[in-house]
């Protein structure tokens, strides 16, 4: 089996080379990339082109930094997730909770369900307005705290590793479990109660 090469190996040269053409390269190869990302974690194009630039020039600026061992595409989308991250807070202030209280189904002293839990699964199948439903899980997705949102989206998203996630958001492990967690039960309960009623 052979040795993987990582694709952006000549970027990567070339950042580290001071190569004048090198940052120009990293914006057309990553900088769509990293503002899609920005918009999803920030929720407003203005945060995320700061936060795009932001990383970006934070690549340029702290090559160095990338070590061989993941993809400079991974690398990239922490500094993006990062960078958004900061933004948000930024602009959010106070850290919001999700108690599990409010997304568990209620349970009796001996820890079973009490209230019967209807099984909506194969509504989904059926549904009759797929946009409908994308923008009741949009509005889903928006209603979380910004804690939770970024989370759930690098990890059910973007498909990031609770690793690369915990990394680029500053945070422990079971803090993004946790996170992700949460923030599912919180859509479940969401969707569970609009189909519910419908």
């Amino acid at each position: 089996m052979g040795t993987q090469v990582d694709v952006d190996s000549g970027l990567v040269a070339g950042l580290r080379g001071d190569d004048p053409d090198a940052a120009v390269r990293l914006v057309e190869r990553y900088g769509e990339r990293v503002y899609r990302l920005a918009v999803r974690i920030t929720g407003t194009r203005d945060d995320a082109e700061d936060a795009a630039r932001s990383a970006l020039m934070t690549a340029v600026d702290m090559i160095d930094a990338f070590k061989s061992d993941s993809s400079f595409g991974s690398w990239m989308d922490r500094l993006a997730a990062s960078a958004a991250y900061r933004k948000l807070m930024a602009r959010r202030g106070k850290t919001e909770e999700i108690a599990l209280d409010d997304v568990l189904p209620a349970l009796d002293g001996g820890g079973r369900h009490f209230e019967p839990m209807s099984d909506w699964s194969g509504r989904i199948d059926a549904w009759d307005a797929p946009g409908e439903l994308r923008q009741i899980l949009t509005d889903a997705v928006d209603a979380l705290p910004p804690e939770y949102r970024v989370s759930l989206v690098l990890h059910d998203v973007e498909g990031m590793s609770n690793p690369d996630i915990a990394e680029a958001l500053g945070i422990g492990l079971d803090a993004v479990r946790a996170r992700v967690h949460r923030a599912r039960l919180f859509l479940r309960k969401r969707l569970s109660d609009h189909l519910d009623s419908a």
